[in-house]
């Protein structure tokens, strides 16, 4: 690859946070063009039917009805059967006919299910996939010529970064709308906060702080009808190549905060991290991620950004920001948040596809998100690890997996254990 990918994604990066949380940009006069042809009615698909899943087609559904825009459910997709046959039958039952259409051929299941749900008449795809899968998947419903809403983060490594940012160029040609799950954006008290920090509340910007300090998080436990792939898939979150660790999956939301401050990204990443306790007793074999990150960021400008985050139990917890500038320091966020902003997003979102209106969370997403995977390369190989360079010379964690019969990107050492990265072994790129 070339180094146009740096400079380009802070160009999109400045550019797209021009738009503060879901306001939208002028109207293209494409509302009629970029769904059903003489339908009123959005017709949905869920392609992901785990607990996000689930919620995300709840929100959109609520957000339509607060925005007087009708939607239908018609198809939805899970590589695993059970999953999107109780997802499938629980919307049936909590919502009816009228918003949920869900034959039985319209439930698709396996590795290829996305593509049939995409593929089946649909105008928007809603994904909540596992994020290693995510980008392919917003590709495909993007040059099939679907509104996309797909969950952060949005990808795991740089060759998935580079996927999204042309997906994101290509919605726009289209005149789709993409929204991401970072829904702080669409939340009341962040917006009042960080305009008023961007209209000079506290002056300057000198420093930032992010934290994501909580307890341990779930784990699946492997099924002996699972084979080794099927497994990494069901137990997702504790495989990097799935979910880019806790400082992709979770931690990007306080990241991409301080990046919101910032209208930028940063340049370049150091920090250290491991894993003390994830991976002990009765829990060991079961994965390979950190339960630990501590990262310092440097803006282009040399503004610094402090980020930590953690999933061990009986610890000091803490979710929050913060945004020290010469005038004093601000929380980022500030006030009452009348209106839900996991539902607020989708009101967002539809509202640009009703009216027309340019509307792409891709660009900030994508951002957000390899600013939380150029933070876990600085963890994983104990070095100060730069934007372009990572950008352009990290290579795939995540394959493209089109049968469960290929063998899992990762496999268990003899002593039964998943290679975790140790620092000063482990090379970013």
């Amino acid at each position: 690859m070339n180094k146009k990918w740096s400079a380009s994604s802070r160009r999109s990066f400045l550019k797209s946070s021009a738009i503060v949380g879901g306001a939208a940009m002028a109207g293209l006069g494409l509302s009629r063009a970029v769904h059903a042809a003489g339908s009123d009615v959005i017709k949905l698909c869920l392609v992901g039917c785990g607990g996000r899943g689930n919620g995300a087609i709840r929100d959109n559904i609520k957000g339509a009805e607060a925005a007087g825009v009708k939607v239908q459910v018609v198809a939805i997709a899970d590589a695993f059967e059970d999953r999107a046959k109780d997802t499938a039958e629980g919307l049936r039952k909590e919502f009816g006919p009228d918003i949920v259409d869900l034959p039985e051929d319209r439930v698709f299941v396996g590795l290829d299910a996305y593509k049939k749900a995409i593929d089946s008449g649909v105008d928007m795809m809603i994904n909540a996939t596992p994020p290693g899968f995510r980008p392919c998947q917003y590709k495909y419903a993007v040059e099939a010529g679907k509104h996309v809403f797909m969950e952060k983060p949005v990808c795991v490594d740089a060759p998935g970064y580079r996927m999204v940012m042309e997906a994101n160029k290509l919605a726009d040609e289209k005149g789709l709308k993409v929204g991401v799950g970072l829904q702080r954006h669409h939340q009341a008290s962040y917006l009042s906060e960080i305009g008023a920090i961007k209209e000079g509340k506290i002056g300057d910007i000198t420093f930032l702080r992010c934290y994501w300090n909580g307890g341990a998080i779930w784990i699946r436990r492997r099924d002996p009808s699972m084979n080794e792939l099927q497994y990494q898939v069901h137990n997702w979150y504790h495989f990097t190549w799935l979910s880019g660790d806790n400082i992709v999956e979770q931690h990007v939301h306080n990241l991409d905060v301080c990046n919101w401050v910032m209208d930028d990204h940063p340049v370049e990443a150091n920090g250290m991290g491991g894993c003390e306790l994830r991976y002990r007793g009765e829990n060991r074999g079961v994965g390979q991620i950190f339960d630990h990150h501590c990262v310092e960021f440097t803006y282009a400008n040399g503004v610094k950004m402090f980020s930590q985050c953690r999933q061990i139990n009986n610890c000091w917890n803490n979710v929050s920001e913060a945004a020290h500038g010469t005038k004093g320091v601000s929380g980022c966020s500030e006030g009452p948040n009348k209106v839900n902003p996991y539902v607020q997003e989708h009101i967002d979102l539809l509202n640009a596809i009703t009216k027309g209106e340019k509307y792409n969370e891709g660009y900030y997403g994508a951002n957000s998100t390899f600013t939380a995977v150029l933070g876990r390369l600085a963890t994983y190989s104990g070095q100060v690890v730069k934007w372009e360079d990572a950008v352009n010379g990290m290579p795939a964690l995540a394959p493209e997996i089109t049968s469960w019969d290929q063998e899992a990107p990762v496999v268990k050492d003899e002593n039964g254990d998943y290679p975790i990265a140790q620092p000063g072994v482990y090379k970013p790129y």
